[in-house]
């Protein structure tokens, strides 16, 4: 028999999405259910219910916690004082692709179809989506006022591509298609290296 944890009511949200962010982890996306994850953390399915409507409300949670930590660490990349602006970049193209594939399941929820294609995101995702995305593009900005990346091509458009590349990169190895760690480097830094040459060819 679990023994019944006991929780404040804001304890209880933080520990039930902590939990089943592990679950996830452990066994995919499909495999969570508000029954296991009480089951898991010793509450009462009511109890979960308190705090999430649905699975998909509780989903939702999750990728926002993903957003959050990702911003966090890209936060961080780009605070480092003794990092050239070029290293920053680099840091930030490796990191981006380091946390999808270590966070696969994450990573499907934060982008995958799973919540974005039958448009059962929550109003709370959305925005930290949003928010997230717009910090991409302003850094893109910033890059290009740096001369790290091309000052030629639209800001937006420019972001829009250069996620595009790491997102499939990231969804290359996910996917099962290249999973040798050598080569997930390899393809990071060759992503830096053609958006940085592109910068020198726009300046000849």
């Amino acid at each position: 028999m679990v023994a019944k944890a006991k929780y404040h009511h804001g304890d209880l949200r933080k520990s039930l999405i902590s939990t089943a962010s592990e679950m996830v982890a452990e066994a995919g996306i499909e495999n969570l259910s508000l029954r296991k994850l009480a089951e898991r953390i010793g509450v009462s399915r009511t109890a979960a219910y308190h705090h999430f409507t649905d699975k998909n409300d509780l989903l939702c949670a999750i990728a926002e916690q993903g957003f959050s930590r990702w911003h966090q660490l890209s936060s961080e990349i780009f605070s480092q004082e003794n990092m050239s602006d070029e290293d920053k970049y680099r840091n930030f193209v490796h990191a981006y692709i380091a946390f999808a594939t270590e966070n696969p399941s994450l990573y499907e929820l934060m982008f995958g179809r799973v919540i974005w294609k039958e448009n059962n995101s929550t109003e709370t995702l959305k925005n930290i989506a949003y928010t997230s995305f717009n910090y991409q593009v302003e850094m893109t900005k910033l890059w290009q006022e740096q001369g790290i990346i091309n000052a030629e091509e639209n800001t937006l458009r420019l972001a829009q591509v250069s996620w595009a590349t790491l997102h499939g990169i990231a969804r290359l190895v996910i996917d099962g298609i290249y999973a040798q760690a050598n080569q997930i480097d390899e393809m990071s830094e060759c992503a830096v290296n053609v958006f940085l040459a592109n910068t020198k060819l726009s300046n000849n």
